[in-house]
């Protein structure tokens, strides 16, 4: 679980995969650890102790929203205020990050299989994201996001976000348009994903 202490640790990381956005905010990371704690997760090198990667989650009523719903919406502006474990029965999986240079290296596994564990722990029906269609950009002039999306689907593109994660058992259920900000490789494109938790009643 993260701690007050992998706040520098987390900004930094935000900075070198997101080098064009903003990053996490120290106001927005202590919110998530007073809102949700167990929902936030960190991956640390056993070697030198540095921070390689993350995923921040909360839970949802997702009658609230719809398909087609912004990522500030889905987070309250990434505070997660919209914290709902009382009715929500979705796990929403807000941000996942690995390190540049340690990618590839099965640490993403690792953060998805533990966003899974709370889930399961919390008897949840779901964990649904946006995927953020980093490979689009460079497809753009050829196909809309969503024959995009098709041709990742059938294994004829590969995108580094969603096939990643639909090789972790997430389906796809809609395209999302203007989901994140200024985002160059997307151009703001999402695939909504979902993974079913087998346990859930």
């Amino acid at each position: 679980m993260m701690k007050r202490s992998d706040i520098p640790g987390i900004i930094s990381l935000t900075r070198q995969v997101y080098p064009h956005a903003r990053p996490w905010s120290e106001e927005q990371l202590e919110s998530h650890l007073r809102i949700f704690p167990q929902g936030q997760i960190v991956a640390t090198d056993t070697t030198s102790n540095e921070l390689v990667g993350m995923a921040a989650s909360l839970i949802v009523f997702w009658e609230d929203y719809d398909l087609t719903t912004t990522w500030r919406d889905f987070t309250a502006h990434g505070m997660f205020t919209n914290h709902d474990p009382a009715m929500g029965r979705t796990l929403y999986g807000a941000e996942v990050m690995v390190m540049p240079g340690v990618q590839g290296e099965g640490i993403g596994s690792k953060l998805y299989e533990a966003r899974q564990r709370i889930a399961k722990k919390y008897g949840l029906l779901r964990i649904r994201a946006g995927a953020r269609l980093r490979g689009y950009s460079q497809y753009a002039e050829s196909k809309t996001p969503e024959q995009y999306v098709k041709c990742v689907e059938a294994g004829e593109v590969w995108d580094p976000t969603l096939s990643f994660q639909l090789k972790r058992g997430f389906i796809v259920l809609s395209v999302a348009s203007g989901y994140l900000g200024e985002d160059p490789e997307s151009l703001g494109y999402a695939a909504v994903i979902e993974w079913l938790n087998p346990a859930a009643k």
